[in-house]
């Protein structure tokens, strides 16, 4: 059983949803994502997105573009991306770590090679947004045989007829992307979700996580009253930001701790509430 699996499983068990929240990989530089990335187990994380910085992050809203491209500009690469998660791997063996991004750098770096290097450095699932279901034999075969799960995306949009084609082959859980457009910028009604997720759930045994528009503590919760977890990204991003944008360009010496302060606020909220699983 994968880590992945084995987490929703335990989580399952206990009756609670899953809260993954997200960190840029080099956002605003190596030092803080990486405390960030090693602090978010303790302050309630179930799992970990960990996002690829990429210079065409065409699903991405205003914050994580702008977080990609600090990232960048810190000298992020896939390389060392996936050195940050060897180097959550020496203290943290159990949390699972779901790498979200992008498919040009994937093949750039080399599909097979990528694939082995993510499982040797630790990393448990791929959340590849543009890569289309009609061509994921371009990394499935890959991906499988170094045991990474394979997330997909479902959007509000993905009708009966396609929900087969593009659940086939996919592991660990469903990122349902809960509004049409990208990410942070509005949120999906609990009706919306209501609707949603039972039809989703028709196609799939997988766990269903919810993302690209939960914020709050509240939104959370609702978001593992109908599915069985919530992603949060901008609203974490934010607070590095306004941290940024007062303070010269620099992390204060507090950014991580309010970070991590927001993670706690967010798993608190999710376990408030019986999960939908």
């Amino acid at each position: 059983m994968s880590r992945i699996a084995a987490r929703f499983a335990k989580l399952k068990a206990e009756g609670r949803g899953a809260l993954m929240p997200f960190v840029e990989a080099w956002d605003p530089d190596h030092a803080t994502s990486l405390a960030l990335l090693k602090g978010m187990p303790a302050a309630g994380a179930d799992l970990i997105e960990i996002g690829c910085p990429f210079t065409d992050p065409m699903a991405d809203g205003p914050t994580i573009q702008l977080a990609g491209r600090r990232a960048l500009d810190a000298g992020a690469s896939m390389k060392n991306t996936l050195a940050m998660v060897r180097d959550f791997r020496a203290d943290d063996t159990d949390t699972p770590i779901i790498l979200m991004g992008y498919l040009n750098p994937i093949l750039s770096y080399g599909v097979e090679r990528f694939c082995a290097d993510c499982a040797g450095f630790g990393v448990d699932g791929l959340i590849i947004v543009d890569l289309p279901s009609e061509e994921a034999d371009l990394v499935l075969p890959h991906a499988t045989a170094n045991g990474l799960d394979i997330i997909r995306l479902i959007a509000p949009t993905t009708d009966d007829a396609r929900l087969p084609l593009v659940l086939n082959g996919s592991s660990g859980f469903v990122y349902y992307v809960s509004i049409t457009g990208i990410t942070g910028t509005r949120t999906a009604s609990g009706d919306e979700l209501a609707d949603a997720i039972p039809r989703i759930r028709r196609f799939t045994d997988l766990p269903i996580a919810i993302g690209f528009g939960v914020r709050t503590a509240a939104q959370a919760a609702g978001a593992v009253t109908h599915a069985d977890g919530a992603v949060v990204a901008s609203a974490l991003i934010d607070i590095v930001k306004a941290d940024l944008d007062s303070n010269g360009g620099k992390p204060k010496p507090d950014t991580v701790a309010r970070v991590l302060a927001q993670v706690t606020a967010l798993a608190e909220g999710v376990r408030g509430v019986r999960s939908a699983a």
